[in-house]
């Protein structure tokens, strides 16, 4: 598919997801006017066609509009790892905002030095879209360059927390209270998170990729913030979280490969939990 013919499909296709959700009388939390620069972001050239192929399943105009996102905001986003949503924040926020993705250390070990650089060449490769976006560091339990003290607007991190639950509960909560410091009175922190059902065991290392909603507010509560809301946007009622493998046993990962591939096809990607914290 050509540039051109890319961009056009991804236009109609956000204009029939934006229709579709409106027409089911669902409610943006944010406000009810819509963000013409964030559906230019979703449905830009900075965007690579596999990851647009994934909207479907991860909603990103509604749930960066129930997390109350401005294109004037200072915005960390924790962990971007291939950078999914840095297609999207980087362009929306290049000219009002700013964007700081908080990865591997460039100056860590040398596995985190390898992450680092191939995020750096992906930032490369498009400098009209990705030229302006700051580098942090994010490597609990010992690494947060965040942010400074009391500067962002909004922190987010998409579907990555079940991968710091090994550092304990003590670097946990250092963890979010980093979070916390890093923002603004009224500032958000905003996760997207595998959600394991309530009525299951989470074990200490998260090792199936989900964990208790439950146990994120917690986290959150005791470094301050407040729960400012809970959507289902990113909700799967068809995915039971008891996959062969963990979560990685859907899509798009298949890390089961060929095995029941379809049932994982039907299933689609997690269920996820969608929250809104605020500090105070």
């Amino acid at each position: 598919m050509n540039q051109r013919k890319f961009v056009s499909f991804r236009l109609a296709a956000t204009a029939a997801l934006l229709l579709a959700y409106a027409g089911s009388g669902a409610a943006l939390a944010a406000d009810s006017v819509a963000d013409p620069a964030l559906q230019a972001a979703i449905a830009g050239s900075a965007r690579t066609p596999a990851n647009a192929a994934r909207d479907s399943a991860r909603h990103p105009y509604e749930t960066l509009r129930f997390f109350g996102i401005k294109p004037t905001m200072t915005v960390v986003e924790l962990a971007p790892g291939g950078g999914w949503y840095t297609e999207i924040l980087a362009p929306y926020l290049r000219d009002q905002g700013k964007l700081i993705a908080a990865g591997s250390d460039p100056q860590g070990s040398e596995g985190a030095r390898r992450s680092a650089a191939r995020f750096q060449q992906k930032l490369d490769t498009n400098p009209a879209a990705f030229d302006k976006v700051e580098i942090g560091a994010f490597a609990p339990p010992s690494t947060y360059r965040i942010a400074p003290k009391g500067t962002a607007d909004m922190v987010l991190t998409f579907r990555n927390i079940h991968n710091w639950i090994p550092v304990g509960e003590e670097g946990m909560q250092t963890l979010f209270k980093q979070v916390y410091d890093s923002l603004k009175p009224g500032g958000v922190f905003g996760v997207v998170e595998h959600r394991l059902p309530a009525n299951k065991a989470q074990d200490a290392k998260a090792s199936s990729g989900y964990i208790h909603e439950a146990y994120v507010i917690k986290l959150a509560e005791g470094a301050g913030f407040k729960l400012a809301g809970k959507s289902d946007i990113n909700a799967n009622p068809k995915d039971t979280a008891d996959h062969e493998g963990g979560v990685w046993a859907l899509p798009p990962t298949y890390g089961n490969k060929d095995v029941d591939r379809a049932k994982y096809e039907a299933i689609g990607e997690s269920d996820r939990m969608t929250l809104k914290f605020v500090k105070p």
